[in-house]
């Protein structure tokens, strides 16, 4: 039974080690923190909203990411409980063992007080003495009565030691149980709810089923209104390079088409960028991404594909854009229904923060890290506060996420 015990903990230790890529406890539990609080953030950023008229297509969306972020939660609960049963076995070995040395630590010492008593009823300590050949007999006997004095106070402190060592074990033992019990029964609720949250993807994929055609136009539709918007922004970028170009360029410098010639301080500006990247600040003070940059799978309908210029991010009613670094408004887009672009250059770099109202600020303005843009449009029907965000080299799109702090 020994050895198959081994062979069982071997092996969860390995499918621990190959599915959670060696991480650790604490690692593990940051994650399910993590992903606690970004299912929170959907509930309250995307299901929490009071919309005016129904959308199957986004309500679907919306209960697909929730269902994929539970399904992240559970599988990082389920390798928590598993590295945590490890660590109770080995803890629960190491009380046994613990308790075992306790046990045998006690025997011999009341065995010692056994003989100890013994030999004092039979013969007191000064006979014992005082019964000496020599002077040089007695003194190694008292030596001798008084590291035995000294060896079973060591025992004694030793027993307290250990009872205290097992105490503690025992202690951190029932706290990790605990632990466990609770991370199962977390396990179980999210379980309870992705089962809910199917139901309703059941009911929205029914919906749309019943109008599959106009969903499908209305997608087609929205991809080309898409398109055409990031040509007339590519358009405008590179007019704004050949404009900027000009101010500053001699007839005699080479450059490079649709790439900024920068200055000296416009090349710090870009270096500084550079360095910061990763470790940009997000362009809300909350949100989470809907939409990833680049091209992507309709999660939908099979073989229609998205293509993303940055990110979709969902934030409060009523938030406002905030520049992610030092630089001055390019300029300022208008889109339908009033729905503002705003372009901010940083050296050779520009960020796109679009779908905008009651802007704060306008073309030429010099802006820092953390102002204040524009405050985000609200869609009166879906009652969402989308802001799509955009970075640019020249005129080459970047992946903000490898850009802006990892939430």
């Amino acid at each position: 039974m020994k050895i198959k015990s081994v062979y069982f903990h071997l092996f969860i230790f390995l499918l621990i080690s190959f599915s959670s890529f060696g991480q650790t406890r604490k690692q593990l539990e940051e994650q399910r923190k993590k992903y606690q609080a970004e299912i929170l953030q959907l509930n309250k950023l995307l299901f929490n909203e009071q919309k005016k008229e129904q959308n199957a297509m986004d309500d679907l969306k919306d209960i697909k990411q929730k269902i994929e972020v539970r399904n992240k939660l559970i599988t990082t609960i389920q390798q928590e409980a598993l590295l945590l049963s490890i660590e109770i076995t080995e803890k629960q070995r190491e009380l046994n063992r613990l308790n075992k040395k306790l046990t045998n630590l006690k025997a011999d010492y009341a065995d010692m007080i056994y003989k100890s008593y013994r030999s004092k009823s039979q013969q007191s300590r000064l006979m014992f003495i005082m019964s000496s050949q020599n002077f040089y007999q007695a003194y190694k006997r008292l030596e001798y009565m008084k590291q035995y004095t000294s060896f079973r106070k060591k025992q004694g402190e030793e027993i307290v030691i250990q009872s205290t060592e097992v105490k503690k074990l025992f202690d951190a033992l029932t706290v990790q149980k605990l632990e466990k019990e609770t991370l199962l029964a977390s396990e179980e609720e999210e379980k309870k709810q992705i089962e809910l949250d199917r139901l309703k993807q059941e009911n929205y994929l029914a919906i749309i089923k019943k109008k599959e055609s106009q969903y499908k136009r209305d997608i087609q539709k929205r991809i080309k209104d898409e398109k055409l918007i990031v040509a007339k922004i590519d358009k405008l970028i590179k007019e704004e390079i050949e404009r900027a170009n000009r101010k500053i360029i001699k007839k005699d410098v080479k450059t490079t088409k649709n790439e900024f010639f920068l200055t000296p301080e416009a090349k710090a500006l870009a270096n500084e960028f550079i360095a910061n990247k990763g470790r940009l600040p997000w362009p809300v003070t909350e949100g989470i991404v809907v939409r990833k940059f680049g091209d992507q799978p309709h999660p939908t309908f099979p073989g229609i594909t998205i293509s993303s210029p940055g990110l979709h991010i969902v934030t409060r009613n009523g938030s406002y854009a905030n520049t992610i670094f030092n630089g001055e408004v390019m300029n300022v887009l208008v889109g339908t229904g009033g729905v503002k672009n705003v372009l901010i250059r940083h050296g050779n770099f520009i960020t796109s923060y679009n779908n905008l109202e009651n802007l704060l600020v306008k073309k030429g303005d010099k802006v820092v890290t953390g102002q204040r843009i524009g405050q985000i449009f609200t869609d009166r029907l879906s009652n969402k506060t989308t802001l799509i965000f955009v970075v640019f080299r020249n005129t080459t799109r970047l992946n903000p996420s490898e850009w802006i702090l990892s939430r």
